[in-house]
């Protein structure tokens, strides 16, 4: 009699667990989604990106036609084409003048646009295919990786001249620059190896072993770590700025390409290029919470501050796509209306992990039950044969 009151109870349980489910609220992280996409209006591969907190526009270079395209992070539209060197690559942003820095790989130089005229400033010449820059705010220098000439260029802001040339390590096509430490961190495509420059001296002062090709880099400032992404092995290595030694190994989608920082949020965010996706890390547990499908080929990621929003490009596409990564404190994201995600597919019903739970033990409760009741029978059956 217990037992079939028993299996009656858990009957009901498991319908309230169910009903209850489908009323909640889906997890904040399906807020993760698209929001527009930007089809610009020339073609080409876009690689580079940065934001310009001063102007909330998004900076964008296009290798094949020479330019850099400015996208309005409020309007999702294209505000001007600016012509620079032959196939820039690399872009950094420097808030305190509002002047975007470009490496110009095939020109073998560095263009300086001001974002309040959106025109060339300067040319700078450097050495053989630079690839990748970043902006030195404390001594108010540009570090320049020359892909060709294995070295590092230093350039006074004050007066966009070279004052040094740094050799490093095989293909150096990746820089992150280290505000808390004053140091810069160089990716290198021909090796396994993240080299750290001080700024004080201009010189190499460590030399930290990754996974295979290490060809991008992002700063987080709160946690003090470098975030490398492995391209040949699938992986982004963690770096600790205050012993300069690996610290995890996070396993991402296939060919990450691209990452970029949000230190406020602890979260970074790694473009997949052959998976086609876009992995989300937790800085504090350094694992993968939430991996988001996006278009073929990402090339390019940067995230704006303002909008929690991560804008992606594509390898020769002239879409970009613009990604809502809200925080928790954030309010829900707001869609172009006129926006229909490519990459979506009919939302199914999300059950919450404590229902999941619930469901578990109420169907191991089940399970016990229907087995006493079973053992019941038989022995009674097996002792008791006329019964």
């Amino acid at each position: 009699m217990m037992t079939k009151k028993l299996f009656q109870h858990s009957i009901i349980m498991v319908v309230l667990v169910l009903i209850l489910a489908c009323f909640l609220p889906a997890k904040s992280a399906a807020n993760f989604k698209i929001v527009a996409t930007i089809t610009m209006d020339i073609f080409g591969g876009c690689y580079g990106l940065a934001y310009d907190s001063g102007t909330d526009e998004v900076f964008v270079t296009n290798v094949d036609f020479d330019c850099v395209t400015v996208i309005s992070d409020r309007t999702y539209k294209v505000m001007a084409h600016i012509p620079v060197g032959h196939l820039p690559y690399g872009i950094a942003y420097d808030p305190g003048s509002g002047e975007l820095f470009v490496a110009n790989h095939g020109a073998n130089s560095v263009s300086v646009i001001s974002d309040a005229t959106r025109s060339v400033v300067a040319t700078i010449p450097v050495e053989s295919q630079p690839s990748a820059v970043a902006y030195d705010s404390a001594k108010g220098e540009i570090f320049v990786a020359n892909y060709d000439s294995n070295s590092v260029s230093v350039i006074a802001h004050n007066n966009y001249t070279v004052v040094a040339s740094i050799p490093v390590g095989e293909k150096p096509c990746s820089l992150a620059y280290d505000s808390g430490r004053g140091e810069v961190f160089v990716g290198h495509a021909g090796c396994n190896q993240v080299l750290v420059i001080s700024d004080s001296t201009q010189s190499v002062v460590a030399n930290i072993t990754v996974e295979n090709q290490p060809l991008s880099l992002a700063y987080d400032l709160v946690m003090g770590e470098i975030f490398v992404a492995n391209h040949g092995s699938n992986t982004v290595s963690v770096i600790s700025d205050s012993t300069n030694a690996v610290v995890a190994t996070i396993t991402v989608g296939v060919k990450p390409i691209a990452v970029t920082c949000d230190s406020e949020n602890g979260r970074v965010f790694v473009a997949n290029y052959i998976s086609n996706t876009l992995s989300v890390i937790s800085e504090r547990c350094n694992t993968v919470i939430e991996t988001i499908s996006i278009e073929n080929q990402p090339q390019g990621l940067c995230y704006d501050s303002g909008k929690e929003e991560v804008f992606v490009t594509y390898s020769e596409s002239r879409r970009v796509s613009v990604v809502s990564v809200p925080s928790s404190n954030s309010a829900s994201p707001t869609a172009d209306p006129s926006f229909t995600d490519p990459t979506s597919s009919p939302s199914i019903p999300e059950i919450p992990m404590w229902a999941v739970i619930s469901l578990v033990a109420i169907g191991n409760v089940i399970f016990v039950t229907v087995l006493i009741r079973l053992s019941s029978r038989l022995s009674k059956r097996l002792f008791c044969p006329l019964y």
